[in-house]
């Protein structure tokens, strides 16, 4: 399904921002909102912020991409939503990469009480440090590259 269609489906209008978010996610994947806009920014340089957080948050809401929040990293989007993942994350530079479960099936861990909840899923975080950090050392802030639907980025001006 492409785009359009993808936005169709999901009761959104389409709208060159909404399709750029999209290019952008596709393009960046694990992005922040600011790698979001700098990535819309190449193609429509007036689009505002507010605009950004505005596509992100319906995109949210809609299913189309999946919010994670590492702790004390910025919030991050990703267009890989149709399926049970985790993700690993560089405490050094703030790479995120994905990582396929195990089990394959939400919830992919059983908790040992419930409380009552229906539980749905487990969100697994993996952290260490990415090959770029451990070639370098610890606290390096430079270089970037990018690898399969990876970014890692090593220079805080291009943390995704």
């Amino acid at each position: 399904m492409d785009d359009d269609q993808l936005l169709r489906s999901r009761g959104l209008r389409v709208t060159a921002p909404r399709l750029a978010v999209l290019e952008a996610l596709t393009a960046s994947p694990h992005a922040d909102a600011d790698a979001v806009l700098r990535g819309v920014r190449t193609r429509m340089p007036s689009v505002s912020v507010q605009a950004i957080y505005d596509v992100l948050a319906a995109f949210t809401q809609a299913g189309i991409v999946r919010r994670i929040e590492p702790a004390g990293h910025p919030a991050r989007y990703e267009r890989r939503v149709d399926d049970n993942h985790h993700h690993v994350v560089c405490r050094s530079c703030g790479a995120v990469e994905d990582v396929d479960c195990v089990v394959g099936e939400a919830p992919c861990l059983e908790p040992s009480g419930t409380s009552g909840f229906a539980i749905e899923a487990a969100e697994v975080t993996f952290w260490g440090l990415c090959a770029a950090c451990r070639d370098d050392g610890p606290g390096t802030t430079t270089g970037t590259t990018t690898t399969g639907t990876t970014t890692t980025a090593t220079d805080p001006e291009h943390v995704a």
